[in-house]
């Protein structure tokens, strides 16, 4: 009597706590309505020294009231706003773009990537039991591709290589 109370109970202690596994993976899950912390105040309407120096106005452009956290942040801390604006590619980074294009780039390479990926998780699908239980499974499906931390780092002390951040290797 005892034996088949405790296993109804486990049962049942199974078969709920596999119907609450949904949202944890899913930070969107739930969510009916917007983001009330998306919403910005703008800034206060003020008159300026001199019409004339208005700049143009820019049609789905940015507008003088629209806040600007983050360049706000930049100048709070003592920074200069205007570098947070897309300036291309700098100076210093040019030579490295042109030899890491030196074979041409692909303009495709996203839609290819995600293809690629979902084909990936298409055959490295989710198990019968792992579809019964809800259970994730990209941490099974893509450990061919996980890099051992140690072992790599083991790896390169061997080869002779400055790892100054990390432990000296175990003597053996």
């Amino acid at each position: 009597m005892r034996t088949s109370a405790l296993v109804i109970g486990f049962a049942a202690a199974m078969g709920l706590s596999a119907c609450g596994g949904g949202p944890l993976n899913n930070i969107k899950a739930g969510q009916v309505g917007p983001d009330e912390f998306a919403i910005l105040p703008t800034r206060a309407l003020s008159m300026p020294p001199d019409l004339a120096v208005l700049p143009a106005p820019t049609p789905g452009g940015a507008n003088i009231t629209d806040p600007n956290p983050r360049g706000d942040a930049v100048a709070a801390l003592g920074g200069n706003p205007a570098r947070l604006a897309d300036q291309g590619i700098g100076a210093a980074d040019q030579a490295l773009v042109a030899h890491a294009g030196r074979a041409g780039t692909d303009p495709q390479i996203r839609q290819r990537l995600a293809q690629a990926d979902a084909d990936w998780r298409a055959r490295n699908g989710r198990r019968p039991l792992e579809r019964v239980f809800g259970t994730p499974v990209y941490q099974r499906a893509y450990a061919p591709m996980a890099l051992d931390a140690a072992a790599e780092q083991q790896r390169w002390q061997r080869a002779g290589a400055i790892t100054s951040t990390a432990p000296a290797p175990a003597a053996r």
